[in-house]
C-alpha cells in the first residue's frame, strides 16, 4: 500500500479523535431556536424512504412540540463522503444513519455518543440481543440497529419470464446463476445482471458460500489473493461475454438504484439489498421481484441477515436526551413503524415486527415474504467489519475497475488489493 494512503488513513482517525475532544466541551450540536431544541437528522436512501421518513419525523414533532428536526438525505456514496467530512470537522449531525461498516470507525474516532447513558429516553429491551450487540464497541452501545435486511437478486420478472429462461430459485449456485445470465443475454440482448466483480458485498456472499469470511475474529483478512483472483476471474469472464454489465456502465454505480444497469434498462437484474430495491418500482414498474443470492457449489448459503442500518447520535450534540428520544421514536413507536414500513428493512423491535409485518402491503410485503422464506436457511451474521473496511470498499471497486477496463489482470489486481488491505487493517 502506498505510504501516502496509509498516512491519510491514520490522519483521518486522528482528526476524528481530535475534533471530538476539541468540541466536546463547547457542544457544536444544533442550538435551541424559539425555546425548541433543534436537531439535525441525516440519512441515505431513495425518494420512497425519504418521503416516509419525513412523514414519520412530522409525527415526532407533533408529539414532541419542544423539538424541531431538520432533515436531509442523499444517495449512499454522497452521504458517506459528506458524513466523513462533517465528522472530521467536529460537525456531525445530532442524529445520523450509519452503516455496519462505519460503527468501528466513528466510535473509535470519538464521534458517537454513548447511547447506553440515555436509557431513560431510549428503550432497547425488545431488540434481539445479538442484533443490538452489533452496535457496540468494547462493550459501549454507540449505535442502535434500525432494521434487518439481506442481499437479493432483484429482477424484472416480466422481462425475465418473457425470455423463457428459468426463474431464480432457492439454492441455486453461482455457476447456475452465471448460466442464467448468459441465457438472458442471448434471449434479451441485454446484460443479465450488473457485474458482481465490483461489489465487496457480493464477494462476501460468494466467499461465505466457500466456508470463508472477509474478516476472521482474530483480525486481518479471511481470504487470500487466490480467492479474490478466482472471484474476479469469474466476474470478468462474464463481462467479456456480455452476460453482465459493461465496464462503462458498472463504473457509473454510485449507490443509487437510478444509476444501476437495471435502473437504466440495460440489464434484467441487479444484486442489491432487499429494502433499497423498492426504488426500482419507479423505474421498472410493478414487475420487480426478489430472489435469493446464489449459494456455494454444495448449496451453502453465503448471505445472512444483518442490521440493514443503524442510527446513532453525535458525541458533540447539545441535545443528547432529545436525540435519544428521536432514536427511540424511530425504532419503538408503533405509528412510526407503520409509516416507515420496510423502507429500511424489517423492524428489529420484536413486538412491533409482529404487529407490523402482517399488515404490510405492496413491496413492503414482498420484502417481508422474502425474508420469511430465508428464515431457516441463512447463517448467523459475522462480526461487524473493522474500521479500515469502510475505505476498503472503495479500494475494492477501484481495483476491479482496473480489471474491467483491462488495465490489470485479475491476479495482478487481487494481489494489489490484498497488499493494500493488509496495510489498511494493520
Amino acid at each position: 500500500m502506498p505510504a501516502d494512503r496509509t498516512t491519510r488513513s491514520w490522519a483521518l482517525l486522528t482528526t476524528l479523535a481530535l475534533s471530538a475532544l476539541l468540541t466536546a466541551c463547547g457542544g457544536s450540536g444544533s442550538a435551541s431556536v424559539d425555546g425548541k431544541a433543534t436537531l439535525r437528522y441525516t440519512w441515505w436512501g431513495n425518494p420512497d424512504r425519504a418521503a416516509r421518513t419525513e412523514k414519520a419525523v412530522a409525527l415526532f414533532e407533533k408529539e414532541h412540540p419542544e423539538i424541531d428536526v431538520q432533515t436531509s438525505f442523499a444517495g449512499y456514496d454522497a452521504y458517506k463522503q459528506k458524513l466523513a467530512t462533517q465528522a472530521a470537522g467536529g460537525d456531525a449531525p445530532d442524529v445520523m444513519q450509519l452503516d455496519y461498516r462505519q460503527i468501528d470507525q466513528y466510535a473509535s474516532g470519538g464521534v458517537l455518543l454513548d447511547l447506553g447513558g440515555q436509557s431513560k429516553s431510549l428503550r432497547t429491551d425488545e431488540i434481539d440481543a445479538g442484533l443490538l450487540a452489533t452496535g457496540k464497541l468494547d462493550g459501549t452501545q454507540y449505535a442502535i440497529p434500525m432494521a434487518r435486511g439481506t442481499e437479493t437478486v432483484v429482477y424484472d420478472a416480466e422481462e425475465w419470464k418473457a425470455s423463457g429462461v428459468a426463474l431464480p430459485r432457492a439454492g441455486w449456485t453461482w455457476d447456475e446463476w452465471a448460466d442464467s445470465m448468459r441465457e438472458l443475454k442471448r434471449k434479451t440482448g441485454k446484460a443479465g445482471s450488473v457485474d458482481p466483480g465490483q461489489s465487496e458485498d457480493a464477494f462476501e456472499v460468494w466467499l461465505r458460500g466457500q466456508g470463508k469470511s472477509l474478516y476472521p475474529r482474530g483480525g486481518g483478512l479471511g481470504f487470500t489473493a487466490d480467492d479474490l483472483t478466482r472471484w474476479w476471474t469469474f466476474a470478468d469472464g462474464l463481462r467479456r461475454e456480455g452476460a453482465v454489465s459493461a465496464a462503462e456502465q458498472t463504473t457509473q454505480l454510485d449507490g443509487s438504484v437510478e444509476n444501476t444497469p437495471l435502473g437504466r434498462a440495460k440489464a434484467v437484474s441487479d444484486l442489491n439489498w432487499d429494502a433499497p430495491s423498492s426504488g426500482f418500482l419507479a423505474l421498472v414498474g410493478d414487475s420487480v421481484k426478489l430472489a435469493p443470492m446464489p449459494s456455494g457449489k454444495d448449496g451453502t448459503p453465503g448471505q445472512y441477515f444483518k442490521p440493514s442500518m443503524f442510527v446513532g447520535a453525535a458525541a458533540t450534540t447539545a441535545h443528547p436526551e432529545e436525540s435519544a428520544r428521536l432514536i427511540d421514536f424511530l425504532i419503538n413507536d408503533p405509528e412510526a413503524a407503520k409509516i416507515l414500513g420496510a423502507s429500511r428493512g424489517i423492524p428489529v423491535n420484536e413486538s412491533i415486527r409482529n404487529d407490523v409485518v402482517p399488515g404490510l402491503e405492496a413491496f413492503d410485503k414482498t420484502i417481508a415474504d422474502y425474508q420469511d422464506s430465508l428464515e431457516k436457511s441463512l447463517k448467523s451474521p459475522p462480526q461487524a467489519p473493522p474500521s479500515g473496511d469502510n475505505a476498503l470498499q472503495t479500494t475494492f471497486s477501484r481495483d476491479y475497475d482496473q480489471v474491467s477496463f483491462e488495465r490489470m489482470s485479475p491476479r495482478e489486481a487481487a494481489e494489489d488489493y490484498v497488499t493494500e488491505a493488509k496495510a489498511e487493517l494493520r
